[in-house]
């Protein structure tokens, strides 16, 4: 399961999950991207209201990730979990490293 953050037409960020069987990343199909950044942060690092700087998978590899909305609302993220952040515009969210333990993910940038 994917799921995706991004800018709805209010400006805000929003959450949905991806139809692995028959959307744009059909299960199997290999698709472009332009590299690869492992990221490391120690528990509670806080990166205040942002979007994000290209469309990307971030993929958490351990630790838990906590992104907050603007509506309110927190959604966690743990290891094994995939997101597409395609939230480029408006408001964007907040991202905090959630738990005692580093939180350690890779992006993947897409074409």
């Amino acid at each position: 399961m994917v799921t995706r953050l991004y800018t709805g037409d209010d400006g805000q960020s929003h959450f949905e999950e991806l139809d692995m069987d028959t959307g744009e990343f059909p299960w199997g199909e290999l698709k472009d991207a332009t590299g690869v950044m492992f990221r490391y942060d120690e528990p509670g690092k806080f990166i205040d209201w942002h979007v994000a700087p290209r469309r990307q998978f971030i993929i958490t590899l351990s630790g838990q990730v906590e992104i907050g909305l603007g509506d309110g609302t927190l959604r966690y993220f743990g290891a094994g979990d995939v997101m597409l952040a395609d939230d480029l515009t408006g408001q964007g969210h907040t991202t905090r490293a959630y738990g005692d333990v580093p939180r350690i993910s890779v992006a993947i940038p897409l074409d």
